[in-house]
């Protein structure tokens, strides 16, 4: 067993060494040595191989329960429209799509087919945010919406997740079984709801004063590994357990130590894991269905695009849901770990499992290339322009004025920049506005200017003048905080509708100027105030 572990450290080592050189993720890297370790080195029934798969297992559970500590409901709310209305809308239209192919045009059972198309529906996570984060992409709009698609996608892991312990027993009927599969879910929520509430911050206290860097680690280890257990003597996986601690311990005051104490286990074993999955793939049935595979890629993702795309076409201009749809393409890791436990439960037949497997496979390793270059990409399938933060940064724009907010007050604002041959981004969080705006050519761009990241990324230090142009009152109030926290030595001027707001805000904000009055008046009193800075 050592010697096999020892083995593959190094193989996974060297293969990410070399595949890293060409931007592909390390999941690829770890398949990859399980297919090395198994065809090359003759080892696919080899006795260790047992245990690596029950290792591996663990990779999930430690997977599931940093999603898990991820989990946040004021996050959520933020961003309803993206993970609730579009998400579900997304994975929905997607597992109807995927179900109808897999019963009827496959013949697979009813049941299968509902596990395939919910591992279908499901995109990468982990390749997609690692990607946009080192791109820089994240804050901008196709990034914000992919991500609200993404947190989606991770909720319905659960439900799932109990979807595959339901179809595993054959032996009650369904009444019985939705029953006793409700009774099992209330005692686990219960059972951990009350721990997290009465025991677990004490708990931690009494670990953290101990001042001990492996007693912290061990006692996460021990709830997480402890739900878990839990979690599967109650019928469930062991990775739902794993999720609900993880939203548990997500509520106390030490939810980012423990994460960053985690992510090298779960790194780890999630490694293992992939390894796992290189170890299973046949390639006597690669051979046989390979044209069925390269077509249901094809198929798969052209789904997928065209989901996306009509759904927020309607939302966003085009070029930004064509984006959407390029970056949410591939099929997703998640999908590996469905069609294992769903293999080990006799849910999906073996070969059902190679092929798609494979498929999920390929896209992944697609995604990468897809998404460093997405820009060409929709260059080369939209002609619709698109004004984005950081074309704005690659231009280096300075010496310009950043106009928070392009409504009628933003919008005659910006006119008169532009009389006046003076440079300026405006930032509105209303897609219909910045949509209008960007048909026009103008300098809109879309996102949420209460937030430092969007302000800093429209170069604002090194503007002329910051003009706020809202009409609500507390979005003003939201955006004057994250002015003043940005200690910015510029200009900033804020039109408000009352003088009880103007006193207001001016005794919490000294420094900004404040106009009031109409909005007729206040256009010509910011006419002034850009006349005198300006020249």
């Amino acid at each position: 067993m050592l010697e096999i572990i020892v083995l593959t450290i190094f193989i996974a080592t060297i293969m990410n060494l070399v595949l890293t050189r060409f931007h592909i993720p390390t999941i690829i890297g770890y398949i990859s040595t399980g297919i090395i370790i198994t065809y090359m080195l003759q080892l696919s029934h080899a006795t260790d191989s047992e245990n690596l798969h029950i290792i591996a297992e663990f990779g999930i559970v430690f997977l599931m329960f940093t999603i898990g500590l991820e989990f946040s409901i004021k996050h959520l709310i933020k961003m309803r429209h993206e993970v609730f209305l579009f998400g579900s809308l997304q994975v929905g239209l997607s597992m109807l799509t995927f179900f109808l192919l897999a019963h009827y045009a496959f013949n697979i059972p009813i049941k299968s087919s509902i596990i395939v198309a919910a591992a279908l529906a499901l995109s990468s996570t982990a390749i997609v945010l690692k990607v946009l984060n080192s791109n820089r992409d994240i804050s901008k709009e196709y990034g914000q919406r992919s991500l609200g698609i993404l947190i989606f996608q991770d909720i319905m892991v659960v439900p799932i997740l109990l979807m595959i312990t339901i179809f595993s027993k054959d032996d009650l009927s369904l009444g019985s079984l939705l029953g006793e599969t409700l009774l099992s879910a209330v005692t686990l929520f219960i059972v951990l709801w009350a721990f997290g509430k009465f025991i677990l911050e004490p708990f931690l206290n009494e670990v953290v004063k101990s001042n001990s860097d492996e007693i912290f680690i061990g006692s996460v280890l021990f709830l997480v590994m402890g739900a878990s257990v839990l979690a599967h003597s109650l019928g469930f996986s062991y990775s739902l357990g794993a999720l609900i601690a993880g939203m548990i311990i997500a509520e106390t005051r030490y939810k980012h130590q423990v994460e960053a104490d985690l992510i090298p286990f779960r790194d780890l074993l999630l490694g293992i894991f992939f390894v796992t999955v290189g170890m299973q793939i046949d390639f006597s049935v690669v051979k046989e269905y390979y044209l069925i595979i390269l077509g249901l890629l094809l198929f798969f993702t052209v789904v997928k695009m065209a989901i996306i795309f009509l759904l927020l076409s309607r939302v966003a201009i085009k070029r930004v849901a064509l984006k959407t749809s390029l970056a949410l393409f591939q099929l997703g890791e998640f999908g590996l770990v469905i069609f294992e436990l769903a293999s080990a439960k006799d849910l999906v037949s073996p070969v059902v499992s190679q092929v798609l497997i494979v498929t999920i496979i390929l896209s992944m390793i697609l995604t990468p290339f897809v998404l460093r270059n997405i820009s060409s990409l929709a260059d080369l399938l939209s002609k619709e322009k698109e004004l984005d933060l950081t074309r704005m940064q690659k231009e280096q724009i300075k010496h310009h004025v950043v106009v928070l907010g392009y409504g009628r007050l933003g919008r005659r604002i910006c006119e008169k920049l532009e009389q006046r041959g003076v440079e300026y981004i405006a930032i509105e969080s209303n897609i219909f506005n910045v949509k209008e705006g960007q048909k026009d050519g103008k300098h809109v761009i879309f996102g949420n200017a209460g937030k430092k990241s969007i302000l800093e990324s429209s170069n604002i230090r090194d503007a002329l003048a910051i003009i706020v142009a809202f009409d609500n009152s507390e979005k003003i109030h939201l955006v004057c905080d994250s002015l003043k926290s940005m200690q910015l030595d510029i200009p900033v001027t804020i039109k408000v509708n009352k003088f009880v707001e103007k006193e207001a805000l001016k005794k919490e904000f000294p420094n900004f100027k404040i106009v009031v009055g109409t909005e007729q008046v206040a256009r010509g009193m910011v006419d002034s105030i850009l006349m005198c800075e300006l020249t």
